[in-house]
């Protein structure tokens, strides 16, 4: 397991994709020519979010937390399901991801410390998609989490259909990690003092051996803030989320928890998922959760020690800056 105990300046000194954390020095300018929009104010475009976790950390800092960017680029010779995908994915995610991680970037060097991006950085694969994380994260000493669209090689137009399960993972985990240096199951980096775990669980669940491999991170004694790309679903969460994703979308009928589906009910029927939950909930020295996913900004309380934030979809420029003290 590789953890660096490591200060602000040289704490991980170039970008990854798919979730990272990265320190805002070593970022390139990217923000926009000025005379292209000259009565435009800053960062407009922003939609951004705040909170603050009081983790202990030796010396204040803060994150730019971004999550699901979902780039759509393919090559021409890529081949025609890239490039059906890429012209079928303009239309759902508008066309402008590019220009959304660039901002966050460029905002993140003139106003916070570290990036942290929590998966979905690319909407499925192909070597142009590949080329941008290189591009914009590309390097060593990284850390991070992928999403679920990290190991969809054609999402729906696979044949055969990709399963969603660790089998689906293992197809392309050796593709990814050869892009993204660092370990994709579960990694550590401790910053002032505060051990950031971050760990796989695209499809709603965690593993024995992540379990396993969370508690020796735990028995180190340090506050801990956990990132990942799917929630851990509170009740609270998960009825703003089946709001949001609700077709068609209605007014709440009243304040009943809608029923569990997809990966709120996977994590309550997997019983190892579930007993990791049940665990964290009692682990005093989780102090915050990070996750993605639902394209939307939502929060609530995790534990007595923990709140768990969920950042809106980074392609409709949302971010969440995130102050550890």
């Amino acid at each position: 397991m590789n953890a660096h105990h490591l200060g602000r300046r040289d704490f991980l000194k170039t970008a990854f994709a798919g979730g990272a954390l990265i320190a805002t020095a070593e970022l390139p300018s990217l923000a926009d020519d000025p005379s292209l929009f000259p009565k435009r104010g800053g960062f407009e475009r922003l939609a951004l979010g705040y909170a603050t976790v009081r983790a202990g950390a030796t010396k204040p800092f803060s994150v730019l937390h971004i999550s699901d960017t979902h780039l759509i680029e393919a090559y021409d010779d890529e081949g025609e399901k890239k490039l059906k995908l890429k012209a079928i994915r303009a239309q759902t995610f508008g066309g402008r991801q590019e220009e959304a991680l660039r901002d966050s970037l460029a905002w993140a060097k003139e106003n916070a410390d570290y990036v942290l991006h929590t998966g979905d950085l690319i909407d499925f694969q192909s070597r142009r998609n590949l080329d941008l994380v290189k591009k914009y994260f590309g390097g060593a000493a990284v850390f991070g989490a992928l999403g679920n669209h990290e190991f969809s090689p054609d999402m729906w137009l696979s044949d055969p259909a990709e399963t969603n399960d660790e089998a689906q993972k293992a197809k392309t985990r050796d593709r990814l990690a050869a892009v993204y240096p660092f370990d994709v199951v579960l990694h550590s980096q401790v910053v002032n003092g505060v051990n950031f775990v971050t760990l796989d669980d695209v499809y709603g669940t965690v593993t024995e051996d992540q379990v396993r491999r969370f508690r020796a991170e735990a028995a180190k004694g340090l506050p801990i803030i956990l990132c990942m790309h799917v929630p851990f679903y509170t009740d609270e969460i998960w009825r703003a989320t089946h709001k949001y994703w609700r077709r068609p979308a209605r007014r709440f009928d009243d304040a009943a928890v809608p029923p569990r589906e997809g990966d709120f009910l996977r994590q309550r029927e997997d019983p190892v998922t579930r007993d990791f939950i049940e665990y964290l909930g009692k682990e005093p020295l989780l102090k915050a959760i990070l996750a993605g996913h639902e394209h939307i900004m939502v929060q609530d309380v995790f534990s007595p020690t923990a709140v768990e934030y969920v950042v809106g979809g980074n392609y409709m420029f949302a971010a969440r800056e995130v102050l550890v003290i």
